[in-house]
């Protein structure tokens, strides 16, 4: 039985079904992302993911690597649903590339300031966000690190009592990072 066969097997879908596929693919990758920042970057491939954790020298970081293998993925996915006429695939590969549209104004714009902007998130979600990732990068090391989500974050006074009782990684203490972390201190609001 060859991959075509298995193709079509898969049911259709209408539009609102296909919508709806979509969505949930992006809660799906949500949870992946999660997985696999915690133990694929931050384990076995950290040798990519550590250009993350360290000032960059230019535009791109080896860690751009897995945008790179995301979009690859949702390209085929897309190319295959289309070409084969198989909405439900054509609707998975619509919700990873609508995670990775999210994932990239919310982490490599808002959060890493990728491109550069003054705006200062007020909402307070996106300050949670903003937060939730500044913690995490206050461990240089692959240890000891907290918060892993790019869309989710627990509460901030959460992850500070997380990063406190890790104590594992080798935290940074930069005039910079420990300016960010009197910011997390002087920002209790953000946690509610």
């Amino acid at each position: 039985m060859g991959w075509m066969s298995l193709l079509e097997r898969i049911p259709s879908i209408n539009v609102w079904q296909g919508l709806f596929v979509a969505l949930l693919v992006v809660g799906v990758m949500e949870i992946l992302a999660i997985v696999s920042h915690k133990w694929v970057m931050h384990g076995f491939l950290w040798s990519l993911h550590k250009s993350h954790h360290e000032p960059r020298t230019g535009p791109f970081e080896k860690n751009d690597w897995f945008a790179v293998m995301g979009a690859v993925a949702s390209i085929i996915l897309l190319l295959i649903g289309t070409s084969q006429n198989i909405p439900m695939i054509t609707a998975i590969g619509a919700g990873i590339t609508a995670y990775g549209a999210i994932y990239f104004g919310f982490h490599y714009i808002l959060v890493d300031r990728r491109l550069k902007h003054s705006w200062n998130p007020q909402q307070r979600y996106l300050k949670r966000i903003v937060q939730a990732h500044r913690l995490h990068h206050v461990v240089e090391s692959r240890q000891g690190s907290i918060s892993y989500g790019f869309l989710y974050a627990p509460p901030i006074r959460v992850l500070k009592v997380q990063l406190a009782a890790n104590g594992t990684g080798k935290i940074r203490l930069s005039a910079k990072m420990r300016a960010e972390m009197d910011m997390v201190d002087n920002a209790e609001h953000w946690a509610r």
